[in-house]
């Protein structure tokens, strides 16, 4: 590295960080979870619940890990076939997080999609 200043690396390293940026898949990974974020915001103030809320963090690392054990299979099975539809998918595995702590989701609170919520309650026991 003889010859290559700070200035440098924080150039290539930014050049990196910026090219990673533009990959398709990072792309879409990002405007799944931009999704899932306004889908879940709405939700909580649907149940009203505050979006800081200390409870939340559990609810979101168990929602999380459901929804990566799920998503691929819904994928596969036709269920979810949008970005808007991977944000739904969350909110069913949100909606069985808080359930796991005795606070219930009303149904009407969330979006009604019938392949996802009978694909929810298949996988989601």
């Amino acid at each position: 590295m003889t010859g290559v200043t700070s200035v440098d690396y924080i150039y290539f390293t930014m050049k990196e960080i910026d090219a990673f940026g533009h990959d398709p898949q990072v792309q879409y990974m990002r405007r799944v979870f931009a999704h899932m974020e306004k889908a879940q915001e709405a939700l909580l103030k649907k149940i009203d619940m505050a979006p800081f809320d200390e409870r939340l963090r559990h609810f979101r690392d168990m929602a999380l890990k459901l929804f990566e054990k799920t998503w691929t299979t819904a994928m596969q099975k036709g269920v979810v076939e949008s970005e808007e539809d991977a944000a739904v998918l969350y909110l069913y595995c949100l909606s069985h997080a808080f359930s796991t702590r005795g606070i219930e989701v009303p149904s009407n609170a969330l979006p009604e999609h019938k392949k996802i919520q009978k694909f929810a309650k298949e996988v989601l026991k």
